[in-house]
């Protein structure tokens, strides 16, 4: 599969009135496949964008999918069924509707929502949710590499607060913790919120620690398997991008 970078290569040749053999020899790429991008649309629609070479669309709606995917998400096959499929805590209807929705615009198919004991998995069929999410695989997800192809880095690094809001509204909680202080004689009680990330794989913490730094918000690692932002203006900023848990 070609990337997004080579698809605006050969398409700014094309432009520039190169032939589709002079590109073809420039870029490396198939002239069947030149011929596709210059006539067929890169959009989803009944199709697939990441099969014409192109990064999916709309991207922040990508970019969120794709950090509920890495947190609570899976994308399994049974027979002629590809289903991707994202486990929500059943009491945020919020965040159900969000995830069903971010599915919708980035394949306009049918979704549904399977209830279980405190979860709401929220799932949907498609042959190439595969193509969307190149990082499925067999077996739990820290267990195996998770390193995201050039056109999701593109995609993320032009919309880490979506992509930050997925991550966080799946494996994330917001926190506050109180302490109080006696001083001369007056007991103070004191609130320190935090949002934490905890996730089993180090490669997803790293990507979350570095749409982070994209963002432009100060985090630490507090344990081995968890990531907290903890600063009251990182806290303020993280609250400002993401909204609420609910």
């Amino acid at each position: 599969m070609y990337g997004v970078s080579e698809r605006t290569r050969a398409l700014a040749l094309l432009s520039a009135g190169a032939t589709v053999s002079a590109v073809s020899r420039a870029t490396g790429v198939a002239r069947s496949t030149i011929r596709s991008w210059a006539h067929g649309p890169p959009t989803l629609g009944p199709g697939c964008a990441v099969c014409w070479g192109a990064a999916p669309s709309p991207g922040a709606d990508y970019a969120a999918l794709l950090g509920f995917y890495l947190g609570d998400g899976c994308v399994s096959r049974h027979g002629s069924h590809t289903t991707l499929r994202i486990s929500c805590d059943a009491t945020l209807a919020g965040i159900v509707a969000d995830v069903a929705g971010l599915m919708r615009s980035l394949h306009p198919g049918a979704v549904c929502t399977v209830d279980a004991p405190g979860t709401s998995v929220v799932q949907s069929s498609w042959k190439h949710w595969p193509c969307l999410l190149p990082q499925h695989g067999p077996g739990r997800k820290h267990e195996r590499p998770i390193v995201l192809e050039a056109w999701q880095e593109e995609v993320v690094a032009a919309h880490p607060d979506h992509f930050l809001r997925g991550l966080f509204h799946s494996d994330g909680c917001r926190v506050v913790n109180r302490a109080t202080r006696t001083v001369d004689g007056v007991t103070r009680r004191h609130d320190y919120p935090r949002w934490q990330f905890v996730n089993a794989s180090d490669d997803i913490l790293g990507l979350c620690t570095w749409a982070l730094d994209l963002a432009g918000v100060a985090w630490r690692r507090s344990a081995p398997r968890v990531v907290s932002v903890s600063r009251r203006e990182a806290v303020a900023r993280l609250d400002d991008l993401i909204g609420p848990k609910r």
